[in-house]
């Protein structure tokens, strides 16, 4: 299993834009259920970082087959004052998660 986590921070007047693709992604992974993955999506206290975890059991990561999550995707450094930084995860235990 492949554990991910991505932390990003969005500019402040892309903040609503942003929050709405995010939605999105949810709405269309709660419609389609593939299976796989589990992942959340949190927004920090400052209101403009986030923090995006992933836990990919699929051989391929199913978010690319998620049309909303490839329209998330693009444009993603634009709506960012600091871009995405992915970082891969080793567990050392987990529950429920």
């Amino acid at each position: 299993m492949r554990s991910v986590i991505v932390r990003y921070r969005v500019k402040p007047d892309r903040l609503a834009e942003h929050e709405g693709l995010v939605r999105e992604v949810f709405a269309e992974l709660a419609r389609t259920s593939p299976p796989g993955i589990r992942y959340g999506a949190f927004k920090q206290a400052d209101g403009v970082s986030f923090v995006h975890i992933a836990r990919i059991s699929a051989e391929s990561n199913p978010l690319e087959a998620v049309e909303a999550f490839k329209a998330f995707g693009k444009g993603v450094k634009d709506r960012c004052d600091d871009p995405p930084a992915v970082t891969e995860l080793t567990e050392i235990g987990a529950y429920e998660l």
